[in-house]
């Protein structure tokens, strides 16, 4: 056996740690792109892995079941939109009460499947490819929504910088009195925007309950949408940078993992802790160049737009 046989165990395991952050952040990184600033990512998460569990549970698709989370968190978006876009309720104030609503409504959802068992997503298995030392377990042996994360990514990325359907949506988040000038439904690119969000939160939190680990438990996203957040400034609202981010922070949590496995002398508590300390360590050294985050950041982000004004 080679010493070096614990590499691809650790790999795989940041990969799915990573993953859930990947949905969640590229979402929240296209809505607040268009200017709006949506704190409720969490909730839509946790949402969305009850709503996935529950279908798997009860149907055995695992396609329907992440179709089902996908849309049940673009519909916890659209209260979102409904409250901030439309009655032009404050927006950090609504997506705060959008988290504590799904992980209350999560709850009661999920009450009776907790301690249910469900077979996780079967990864792929590429004869010869698969069987490759090394590489083949990491690039050819995951389940479909990590590639699915990755594509999400490039996809976004191609959108943003490569589409006149990005520039108009960025266009939006710059400045949205100049958008509505010349025609363009800020109200309606908005909606889109946030709706998109929510489901890529709805399939990060699908790909929790299915597959990170296949079960159901109340809260079970742990605080991963408040990460996901993080990940936005982290990343400075570039794409690429979210996978980036949302690796480390992947690694970071198999790092407590592995502390606590290796017998540490060290409160189990301060372990776990750890990727949370990260998330808020970072936000300050990032905190710090203020002009970077002027410089990056959607201008209007956060404003409530009045068509009439």
């Amino acid at each position: 056996m080679s010493e070096f046989d614990w590499i691809v165990p650790v790999i795989l395991t940041v990969i799915t740690a990573a993953t859930p952050l990947v949905f969640a952040g590229i979402g929240e990184l296209v809505t607040e792109k268009s200017g709006v600033l949506n704190l409720g990512v969490e909730g839509m998460m946790v949402v969305g892995a009850v709503a996935a569990f529950v279908t798997a549970t009860l149907t055995q698709n695992y396609f329907l079941a992440v179709a089902v989370a996908a849309l049940a968190g673009a519909f916890m978006a659209f209260l979102f939109g409904i409250l901030t876009l439309s009655l032009m309720a404050n927006q950090v104030a609504t997506g705060l009460a959008l988290t504590l609503f799904g992980v209350g409504l999560s709850a009661l959802i999920g009450q009776d499947f907790v301690g249910t068992p469900v077979d996780a997503i079967a990864k792929l298995d590429i004869p010869v490819l698969t069987d490759l030392p090394v590489i083949g377990p990491i690039l050819f042996g995951q389940d479909p929504l990590v590639y699915l994360s990755l594509v999400m990514v490039a996809g976004v990325s191609w959108f943003l910088y490569r589409t006149k359907a990005g520039l108009v949506l960025r266009a939006v988040g710059d400045s949205h009195d100049a958008a509505h000038s010349i025609g363009y439904s800020v109200i309606g690119i908005r909606y889109l925007a946030v709706m998109f969000g929510g489901a890529m939160s709805g399939i990060g939190g699908a790909y929790l309950s299915l597959a990170y680990t296949p079960m159901w438990a109340e809260n079970m996203t742990a605080g991963r949408g408040w990460i996901a957040l993080a990940l936005i400034v982290f990343a400075t609202w570039k794409p690429g940078l979210v996978l980036v981010g949302a690796y480390m922070f992947g690694g970071i949590t198999i790092l407590q993992l592995h502390a606590q496995a290796a017998g540490l002398d060290l409160p189990s508590q301060i372990l776990s802790m750890l990727p949370y300390l990260a998330t808020v360590i970072v936000l300050v050294l990032i905190s710090k160049d203020e002009s970077r985050i002027r410089k990056h950041a959607p201008a209007c982000i956060g404003k409530i737009f009045h068509p009439a004004a």
